[in-house]
């Protein structure tokens, strides 16, 4: 059943208001842009089928630190095979960064400093 008017106009504010408000969230909701690092997923594969013959051997010569490590090296692993490509987090943080954000974070700020900016920022309402 497709919406009506009213309805309509309502989501396309809502839509608009999140892309103003939360870029940060659309830019994680939005399928990723360019092409995706397959080396890193190679490498990902690679070291998560490391972690789990490491795991294995831990449980099969029963020692539970060798385990412990295969299931950390395996996890590792894992997070490089799904971690997005540097390429394609430029492509969002262009596309999702709102222009007056550009003059109020300094370049050389620190991580901490710039979360504490969107916080004070988001907090005031100018999203």
């Amino acid at each position: 059943m497709p919406l009506s008017e009213q309805e309509q106009r309502a989501l396309d504010e809502m839509e608009r208001s999140l892309y103003q408000n939360d870029a940060d969230f659309v830019s994680a909701v939005n399928p990723r842009k360019g092409k995706p690092n397959y080396r890193m997923m190679v490498i990902g594969v690679l070291v998560a089928v490391a972690g789990i013959i490491a795991l294995l051997t831990g449980v099969i010569i029963q020692q539970p630190l060798v385990g412990v490590l295969g299931f950390v090296v395996m996890f590792v692993g894992v997070l490089l095979f799904v971690s997005p490509s540097r390429s394609s987090d430029a492509d969002l943080d262009a596309d999702a960064a709102p222009a007056s954000s550009s003059n109020s974070t300094k370049r050389g700020a620190s991580f901490m400093d710039t979360l504490n900016e969107r916080w004070d920022r988001r907090q005031d309402g100018r999203g």
